[in-house]
């Protein structure tokens, strides 16, 4: 459900199981100065939307409905790294195979259009970030080494969860809006969920889970 504010911050992911979220966190260690993500920050990003009014905010939520997919069985493998404007500014958890996820994410996409948000132009590199880099972060090739051979076990993602973002002094910090299954139900099933998840989103708008 979305909290009471005029704007909302919105952005559509996938959340690893605890027993991957683990494993991911039993290697962020070794840059200095790097804000490392929490237990309850990681996840792989679908689709960034950004602000919204409610009223939009309400579309998405009910745009992602019929969302028909099954889930993706995936593992992490390896790191990398984000550069902006030719500085670290972030390392990640690469996550495989691209394809079904590269899929999955095309489906948000064409979804959300329906209800007006701007198709995504950037290309789509399935990641869990691990950390936010600055200025003053240390070197981070030695943690690129280290963990360049990150791996784990196959993992299922089951569901698309719809977040909303809220900036905090200690980063950010994401609240659930609406979950969509990744099963393969039937149709009838999806519909009803879609009606269900639209309700709800609308009628409660005050706090977030």
């Amino acid at each position: 459900m979305l909290r009471a504010m005029s704007t909302h911050r919105l952005f559509v992911a996938l959340r690893p199981p605890r027993e991957i979220r683990e494993i991911l966190l039993a290697a962020m260690h070794g840059i200095a100065g790097a804000r490392w993500q929490s237990d309850d920050q990681l996840h792989l990003t679908l689709r960034f939307i950004g602000d919204v009014d409610r009223h939009k905010a309400e579309d998405v939520a009910a745009a992602l409905g019929p969302l028909y997919a099954p889930a993706v069985t995936a593992r992490v493998a390896g790191v990398g790294l984000f550069e902006r404007q030719g500085r670290p500014h972030m390392v990640w958890a690469g996550v495989e195979p691209h394809a079904p996820l590269a899929a999955l994410h095309r489906k948000v996409d064409q979804l959300l259009a329906r209800v007006g948000v701007a198709a995504e132009t950037r290309a789509f590199t399935p990641h869990i970030t691990l950390a936010r880099l600055n200025r003053g972060s240390g070197p981070v090739a030695p943690f690129l080494a280290l963990n360049s051979d990150l791996s784990s076990p196959a993992f299922d993602f089951g569901h698309v969860t719809l977040y909303e973002s809220e900036l905090g002094h200690g980063g950010s910090r994401y609240h659930p809006v609406a979950r969509y299954p990744l099963d393969g139900e039937n149709s009838a099933t999806s519909a009803a969920a879609t009606a269900s998840t639209s309700s709800q989103v609308a009628a409660k708008p005050s706090s977030l889970p």
